[in-house]
């Protein structure tokens, strides 16, 4: 197994050793880049060496252990500590640790380190989501709507920068979390959503560890940061879509639209948890941003007993507020399936034609048309938009509902 793989393997079944020793190795040497070289060729070893030795009494101590040793010899190798007296001071650390700072668990603390506001959005998400976050560069790079080396070269200007400029790898204390929240924030909803509806065909439809740890996560944040709005306004959001889990797949292994869930299987104390949440956001009459406006939408469609009682005006003033501060085409998107339940399918049709050239790899656009002209009665068109629509999914259960749905045309 080369190291690419055992990368792979870890971030699935062993992300939570993964991430504690590179956190441990990032406060230790203070490079990102050493700490998750040292921590693969730890677990490279591992995997050598345990089949036949055995796994060792304490097996976090012996990989701590031989990511330590990796890494000196990685510093000594590139010539990156001349003085003999710190490389000692590596292998025999008795100072006392330095302070965990504001954040004591220990992947939350590593995703603020590594959203740094010294480096672009955009390189700050697609490094934290591969180091932290556990997802793989092309499950990075189809959040993105971007290509995979893309995200590549993304991961490696990050890195690149952050040895240019010397930038520290500190645990943030309380007066740096308000100026890294938005970005910590941003990769907690791309690793809800991945695992909300996985985008790969070799994963599980809905990844439960996925959801239920950026819930997690953002529950500390949360008691980090009670004030903020956008950090109340996600855990909202994430508890609002996490209580239909259970309701969205169906026993043959088919993807359950929004009309058809039962629910009655949703789960009420979620429920009744984020509408508390968007109800005290509402109180404290600020502004709203992205993340409340989003949760808004989802109390009123968990409000509704039946998709019919679904307050659809309401659903589309709230989309155009979302509109003035995100004016994305996914947004514009999902703002025309509104506009199609309020104004027809043929009004909604014209809109989202209009957003072909920035959204024609993505496969909810060409559902979403699928379905319109379905409703139109233009069954070839809808077939043809079904058609590219099931070969962009990689969703296995999502794959399913739409071939149903395109087979149903007549």
């Amino acid at each position: 197994m080369n190291r690419a793989d055992v990368r792979e393997a870890v971030t699935r079944a062993h992300h939570e050793e993964w991430v504690r020793l590179v956190a441990a190795l990032t406060r230790r040497f203070g490079d990102l880049d050493i700490a998750e070289e040292a921590a693969a060729e730890a677990f490279t070893t591992a995997v050598e060496r345990w089949p036949a030795d055995g796994v060792p009494p304490n097996p976090g101590a012996w990989l701590t252990t031989t990511a330590v040793r990796k890494a000196i010899d990685r510093l000594r190798r590139e010539n990156k500590r001349d003085d003999k007296h710190k490389e000692a001071q590596l292998v025999y650390d008795n100072n006392p640790p330095e302070p965990l700072g504001a954040i004591d668990d220990d992947r939350l603390r590593l995703i603020f380190t590594c959203c740094h506001p010294a480096l672009a959005m955009e390189a700050r998400l697609a490094l934290t989501l591969r180091m932290v976050g556990g997802l793989t560069v092309p499950e990075i790079a189809r959040a993105f709507l971007v290509a995979e080396s893309a995200i590549g070269q993304r991961i490696t200007r990050a890195k690149a920068k952050i040895k240019a400029a010397r930038i520290p790898y500190r645990m943030p204390s309380a007066e740096d979390l308000p100026a890294r929240v938005t970005g910590v924030l941003a990769v907690l909803f791309l690793v809800f959503n991945e695992g909300y509806l996985a985008t790969g065909p070799d994963t599980d439809p809905l990844r439960h560890d996925l959801t239920a740890e950026a819930i997690r996560l953002t529950r500390l944040i949360h008691a980090l940061l009670p004030h903020d709005g956008e950090v109340a306004g996600l855990l909202a959001l994430m508890l609002l879509i996490e209580a239909r889990r259970t309701a969205r797949v169906s026993a043959n292994g088919e993807l359950v639209a929004l009309d058809e869930q039962d629910r009655g299987a949703w789960d009420k104390a979620l429920i009744a948890e984020g509408h508390r949440l968007v109800r005290e956001r509402l109180a404290a009459g600020v502004a709203p941003g992205r993340y409340q406006i989003l949760a808004a939408i989802n109390a009123v469609h968990t409000s509704a007993r039946d998709i019919r009682d679904t307050d659809w005006s309401q659903v589309l003033a709230l989309y155009d507020q979302l509109v003035r501060l995100d004016p994305s085409p996914i947004i514009a998107l999902n703002r025309a399936i509104a506009v199609a339940e309020l104004d027809g399918p043929q009004v909604a049709l014209a809109t989202i034609d209009r957003l072909e050239d920035k959204l024609a790899g993505y496969h909810a656009y060409h559902a979403t048309r699928a379905d319109l002209l379905r409703r139109l009665g233009r069954s070839q068109q809808a077939r043809a938009a079904y058609d590219k629509a099931i070969d962009l999914a990689g969703n296995t259960a999502e794959t399913a509902y739409l071939t149903r749905r395109r087979d149903q045309l007549r």
